[in-house]
């Protein structure tokens, strides 16, 4: 299938000059003819790049195929995918695939796929997580119960723009959608304990706990609750160790000492049945029965290596018909 081109009609003109239904049959006539030529040529990977970049905006296309925008959209996705196989593409390519990617989702706004594919490609091989969550958010839009765009949409505020916050958000909206997998709670959860909201991931597991009647989820919601809990309150005592620290210059030797210098009115209880522990050397405070913090697997350490370049929300793709 080829890649749809105005080389030689243009959409108006076929559209004035024509009657309807021969309008269709000789936009659909193109695209096949088009591909019979890009067989034909050496420097096919060029040509199919050139191909996107001479796509009008999916607004003017869509009417002018008059019903057939879904076949359209199918048919662009079929060529794009083939540009996306090549080992190697420039920046300015990256952009024109952008461009066709936007087309594609506005001819079938339900395309999810497409919205999936090409911000993993857009995010992780270009580098171009503008582009990605800008179509991601696109997507969200026509698609509020698919799971994995908002999914993605949190990977890539998380990894790779380094905003954990943001990314815990939308993987939390992912993890409340009918169709999510069974462990994107669980990763939701961790997401927004270590972004330091362990109110909202408590407040998450509640709403969970409330829609399942699965006895295995709700036993997995109330543990992770605890977990969570534990989280909570281990932020909190070693704010009042810091505290202590800053106000005596010395660690507490125990619980017992923020007690008496009034800056904790009670030692909470470690849900589990374990109890809380200070150490008088480090001032770190631990629970006996989950030494490990409640922590995602991978996190970042540093700000990410890529300085991705923003997009001014005035530009418009592609650059020809600005």
């Amino acid at each position: 299938m080829a890649v749809l081109t105005f080389s030689s009609v243009s959409c108006s003109h076929l559209l004035k000059h024509s009657a309807p239904g021969l309008a269709v049959v000789l936009l659909l006539a193109s695209l096949c003819s088009l591909q019979a030529q890009l067989d034909q040529r050496h420097d096919r990977a060029m040509v199919q790049i050139d191909g996107l970049a001479q796509l009008p905006k999916g607004e003017y296309l869509k009417p002018a195929l008059l019903g057939y925008h879904y076949v359209g959209a199918d048919i662009l996705w079929l060529r794009l995918v083939q540009v996306l196989g090549n080992k190697r593409n420039s920046a300015d390519e990256y952009e024109w695939m952008y461009h066709a990617l936007d087309v594609i989702t506005t001819l079938d706004p339900q395309y999810a796929y497409a919205y999936y594919a090409g911000g993993v490609v857009l995010g992780d091989l270009a580098h171009r997580t503008d582009l990605s969550n800008r179509l991601l958010l696109k997507g969200i839009e026509a698609n509020s119960t698919v799971w994995n765009i908002p999914f993605l949409l949190g990977y890539n505020h998380y990894f790779l723009l380094g905003d954990p916050e943001k990314g815990a958000e939308y993987i939390m909206r992912a993890a409340s959608l009918p169709d999510r997998p069974a462990y994107l709670p669980g990763l939701a959860t961790r997401l927004s304990v270590e972004a330091g909201s362990p109110e909202t991931a408590l407040a998450f597991l509640e709403a969970r706990l409330r829609e399942t009647q699965d006895p295995e989820m709700r036993e997995f919601f109330v543990n992770r609750m605890k977990e969570v809990i534990i989280e909570r309150d281990i932020q909190i005592l070693q704010r009042v160790v810091e505290t202590y620290r800053t106000k005596h210059r010395t660690l507490p030797a125990a619980f017992s000492a923020l007690v008496a210098d009034g800056l904790l009115s009670d030692l909470p209880q470690e849900p589990f049945g374990g109890e809380y522990r200070v150490d008088s050397q480090t001032g770190a405070v631990s629970s006996s029965t989950h030494p490990d913090r409640l922590q995602t697997f991978f996190k970042r350490k540093q700000p990410p290596v890529y300085l991705f370049p923003k997009v001014d929300p005035a530009y418009v793709f592609p650059r020809a018909w600005e």
